[in-house]
């Protein structure tokens, strides 16, 4: 039988296991496709911890190649391979990665990654990069797809994403700015400005339609004529239009894209004032010449357009809402001057007016599977949570308006006696 080999302090060796002349200890060993890899340590012990990484490696299947791999190798993989999303949806996961993950976080090698290191990462953003948790969580649905890619491809054990982004949602739920409805009072004033002839009467049908329909802006910026059907009072929601940034400084662009669920697709019937809100539309684009000349992914005929007769985005719709806000509150303050109860216009977007909407039906007390199908949620809770909201606020006021009849009351009984 052959003498088992031992190093200087006559310690017998394992089959791999070699002590190299300057006193350092070897593993060798073979991969499963033949190739030939080496680990070293100062200290016997040390070298026998890391084989049984090695082993756990082996057993589980891991490729002892990928121990040089980056976060960024695996995202190059992940570009070329990835299909199934929408070009938009595409571009930014793309933009996302290159702008925060790329430069610094990407260099990091896989094999070394642990899921403290991800949660640092996000925390990094949010604190010294002070991105909102919204932001980091598009980061971490590109990042885990990524890693997710590593996992498939037998280069690391587990995904060192996942649940990373848990701690940091619930130290900054409060950071994002409460969207708001308008009031019913805030509401009558701002259709009421519009209406005014003037500079802003044009934008009356868009902005009415979309406070009357609860549609996103891509639906109502999408919608075709031949979409709507003024005689059956009902709205066909088949797509929506969407402007993104197409990546590499090549500018922005319109895409047409199938809405993200089942539920997206959806017929909303009509209110009276959203029918006059189309006609209103119909006849002054009659009457000033203006014709569609956009055509976009086969679509064209598209109802709300510019002057040049190109379709309206998002961008647009705020910028033309923010000098509604500024000249609407101008102009009640002129009117009221320093009055106490005056109403002014707050700050708000277009998707607020989806929730000004929605808040109204609450208001209304609309019934909850009908208010989700005509929303087009596909999770209930979505339509809950907004609900809940609506209601709480409308419960908190009703209870002011009965604290004020009882002190009224109680006023009125003090005087009689």
């Amino acid at each position: 039988m052959a003498e088992r080999r031992k190093d200087v302090k006559n310690r017998v060796l394992k089959e791999g296991e070699y002590q190299r002349t300057n006193g350092t200890y070897e593993y060798k060993w073979r991969d499963r496709r033949g190739k030939r890899h080496s680990i070293y340590a100062k200290t016997l012990e040390e070298l026998r911890e890391k084989e049984l990484d090695v082993l756990r490696d082996v057993l589980d299947g891991i490729r002892t190649e990928g121990k040089d791999i980056t976060i960024n190798d695996l995202y190059n993989s992940w570009v070329r391979l990835k299909r199934g999303l929408k070009d938009n949806t595409f571009k930014n996961y793309q933009y996302m990665y290159r702008q925060f993950v790329e430069p610094d976080f990407g260099r990091t090698k896989i094999a070394s990654l642990k899921r403290t290191d991800v949660r640092a990462f996000y925390n990094r953003l949010a604190d010294e990069r002070h991105l909102k948790a919204s932001t980091i969580d598009c980061v971490h649905t590109v990042l885990h797809q990524v890693l997710e890619l590593g996992v498939e491809d037998d280069y690391i054990r587990y995904n060192p994403a996942d649940n990373a982004l848990k701690e940091l949602k619930k130290a900054h739920c409060n950071d994002s700015v409460k969207r708001k409805a308008l009031t019913v009072q805030e509401q009558e004033l701002f259709e009421a400005f519009l209406k005014k002839p003037g500079q802003y009467n044009k934008w009356y049908a868009i902005f009415t339609i979309m406070l009357w329909t609860g549609l996103r802006v891509g639906e109502v910026t999408g919608l075709r004529w031949c979409d709507i059907d003024l005689d059956a009072g009902t709205i066909d929601i088949n797509h929506t239009l969407v402007y993104y940034d197409k990546g590499h400084n090549d500018g922005m662009s319109f895409a047409v894209n199938t809405p993200k669920t089942e539920a997206g697709k959806r017929v909303v019937p009509m209110l009276p004032k959203v029918k006059e809100a189309f006609i209103i539309e119909k006849q002054n684009q009659e009457a000033f010449g203006i014709k569609c000349t956009a055509k976009i992914d086969g679509y064209t005929d598209f109802i709300f357009v510019n002057r040049n007769g190109g379709v309206q985005h998002q961008g647009t719709l705020n910028k033309a809402l923010r000098r509604i806000i500024r000249d609407c509150n101008y102009d009640v303050l002129d009117k009221c001057g320093d009055s106490e109860d005056v109403v002014l216009l707050p700050k708000f977007s277009n998707h607020s007016l989806r929730h000004t909407f929605t808040t109204r039906m609450c208001e209304a007390g609309v019934n909850i599977k009908a208010m989700q199908d005509i929303l087009g949620h596909a999770d209930a809770e979505t339509t809950m949570d907004i609900y809940a909201e609506a209601t709480h606020d409308l419960k908190c006021a009703e209870l002011i308006n009965f604290e004020d009849y009882f002190n009224r009351q109680k006023a009125a009984l003090v005087g009689a006696n």
